[in-house]
C-alpha cells in the first residue's frame, strides 16, 4: 500500500464533517482555482487574538524551547 493509499484509509474513518475539511483542505492546495474556505471557531480566534496581544507585549516563547519544539515535532 502506498503512502496515499495509507492516508485515505485514514481519512475514510474520519466523520464525513472532518472528512469533508480535510477535501477542502486538498482541494484548495491542488487546484489553483478553489479558495480556503476554513472558518476559525470562536476558540481558535480567541486564541489568535491572544496570541496577538502576546506578541504586542513582546512576550515570545524563548528560542532554546522553540527548539525543542521543532525538534519533537518535525517530520
Amino acid at each position: 500500500m502506498t503512502k496515499l493509499e495509507t492516508a485515505i484509509a485514514k481519512l475514510r474513518e474520519l466523520s464525513a464533517e472532518d472528512q469533508e475539511r480535510v477535501a477542502e483542505m486538498i482541494l484548495a492546495w491542488t487546484d489553483p482555482t478553489q479558495e480556503a474556505q476554513h472558518r476559525l471557531s470562536d476558540a481558535e480566534r480567541a486564541a489568535v487574538r491572544a496570541g496577538l496581544e502576546q506578541a504586542k507585549r513582546g512576550e515570545f516563547v524563548p528560542d532554546d524551547e522553540m527548539e525543542r519544539f521543532w525538534k519533537r515535532n518535525r517530520p
